[in-house]
Parts: structure tokens; sequence; C-alpha cells
């Protein structure tokens, strides 16, 4: 653009030796300006044509691409933490419902019990029928039960058991309320001068802090259990041995981290969950959409918890 104010401003110096006079300024001035609008419409014809090549090229679909995923990244998160705030605003003004936040903890309580009892005893199988019998072989038998019950109260118990809520329940809140979303069920709540908030977040995501601790008590002694009795089989390890050198490695400060994580990751499960399926659109292709999305964001926020947490209390 430099280049075309220099032409408009300096021109072109012909000189017109048969003419003289006005007539002779009047003819240089158009002929400058009929060559710096040639010279302009070649530099807007050859920009349009980079242009298009470059937004066909592998370079600008790569880099639109992660500004399209960082974008919506960051478009997720702040959505998620204004409901937070908003779900915040909502308990303190005890906008409760009594009965809907009943029902919800009997969901995430009872309905997810069997899934996560499930998968935190066989993954305590598999590690304890790795384990005990290379420990004992070692002549580190006395220290198996310490082992598998600082692993299962500080990380299987409560990590295994936030997996089973995301999948079962976590899933099923983004999918409900998703589909709440597209076929207007949200509008008219809102119409019925209803906060949408107060009436699905917040007996959600309370259910969720209230029932995930005892759930993962429950999980992590069946884990210390099936891990003893694995132990037991597979490398004649005594439950009298295991047990005793379970009680002297775990302390007060690992049960109560334990249960902050679980109260952590229960909030977090289902605020996101229901964010994600709050805001879904598009039909039935949009509620699979928030579904997978809840999963996905819910996996990684409580991995990233679970880092915070080992480095505040462990490091």
């Amino acid at each position: 653009m430099t280049n075309i104010h220099a032409i408009l401003s300096t021109g072109l110096t012909f000189q017109f030796n048969t003419l003289h006079g006005h007539r002779g300024q009047k003819l240089n001035y158009f002929f400058n300006i009929s060559i710096a609008q040639n010279k302009l419409f070649l530099y807007n014809s050859a920009m349009g044509t980079l242009q298009k090549y470059y937004k066909q090229s592998a370079t600008y679909k790569i880099f639109s691409g992660i500004f399209e995923k960082v974008t919506e990244f960051l478009d997720t998160l702040g959505k998620i933490t204004q409901n937070g705030i908003k779900t915040i605003k909502c308990i303190l003004k005890l906008q409760i419902d009594r009965k809907e936040l009943t029902e919800q903890c009997y969901r995430f309580g009872i309905t997810s019990l069997p899934i996560t009892l499930s998968i935190v005893g066989m993954t305590s199988i598999i590690v304890a029928s790795q384990v005990a019998l290379e420990m004992v072989k070692q002549g580190g038998g006395n220290f198996v039960g310490l082992l598998m019950t600082i692993l299962i109260v500080r990380e299987v118990g409560v990590i295994m058991s936030g997996f089973a809520i995301i999948s079962m329940i976590g899933s099923s809140l983004a999918s409900e309320i998703a589909t709440m979303r597209v076929t207007e069920q949200i509008d008219a709540i809102k119409v019925l001068k209803v906060n949408p908030i107060c009436y699905l977040f917040v007996p959600r995501i309370l259910a969720g802090m209230f029932m995930m601790p005892p759930v993962v008590i429950i999980a992590s002694a069946v884990g210390v259990i099936t891990g003893a009795i694995t132990a037991n089989l597979t490398s004649g390890l005594g439950y009298r041995a295991f047990f005793d050198s379970a009680w002297l490695g775990i302390y007060m400060k690992d049960l109560g981290v334990c249960l902050l994580k679980a109260l952590v990751f229960g909030g977090t499960i289902a605020l996101i969950s229901c964010s994600c399926g709050y805001y879904a659109n598009g039909g039935a292709k949009g509620v699979g959409k928030a579904t997978t999305k809840a999963v996905v964001w819910s996996f990684v926020a409580i991995v990233i918890w679970d880092m915070f947490f080992a480095i505040a209390f462990f490091f």
C-alpha cells in the first residue's frame, strides 16, 4: 500500500512538448491516475491469488485448525467457570430442590456403585497379581500390604471411581441436559421464570460432592480386600501379614486427601457434564457431541486435579 500511495502522490513525469498550459496539466494528471489504478488492480489480483493458494496449503489448515481448537477450548472453559460461579450463588441463596437432590444422590451413590466396585476391585487384582509374588521372592513380603494400601487409598480408589462415575453418570447427565436443550425444554423452564442453573445444576453438583466420598471409601475398602485375597492366592502371603503392614503405612493424611479429592472430583464431573449438555445444539448429532465432550473434559479434568493434589500434599 506504501508503493501505491507513492504512485498516487508522485506520478510519472511525462513532458508533452506540443501541449502547454492548463490543458497539458490535466492530461498529465489523468494519465497518472489511470496508471495508478491499473497498478492497484494488478496488486489486488496478485494478493487475492496468493491468499487463495495459501488457504489451500497444509500450513494454513494446520494453523487454522489449532486456532479453532484453542478458541473452542477457551470458550468451553469460560462457560464452565461461569456456570460454576452461578451454581455457587444459587447454593449460597439456598435455592435447592431437596426432592431433586435426593434423586440425584441415589443416582450417584447407588446406581454407580456396582460398576465402581467392579473396576476398582479388578484393578486391585491386576496390580496385586503382578506385584505380590515378585516382592515375596525378593524378601519384601512384609511390604506388600503397605504398597497395595497406599496405592489404592491415594490413587487407584479415587481415580478409578472417578472414571467409573464419568462413564456411567457423567455421560448420562450430559445427554439428559443436552436432550432438554435441543427439545427446547430449557427454554420452557426459562419461560416459567425458573432459573435453569438452580434447577438443573445445583442438585446434580451437590449430589456429586456428597456421594462421591462414600463411594470412594467403599471402593477403596473393596480394593484392599481383593488385593489381600489375590496376594494370598498368588504368593501365599498370609492375611495377617498383609493387614499388619497395611496399617503401618496408612495415615489420616492419606484418608483426608482421598476424601477431599473425591469431593472435588464429584463436583467437577457433575459441573462439566451439565455445562457441556447445557450448551448443546444441532439436534441428535449435537447431543452425541455434547456427551463425548463431557466425557473427555471430565477425564482430563480429574487427572489435572489429581496432579495438583499430588504436588500439594505429597511432593
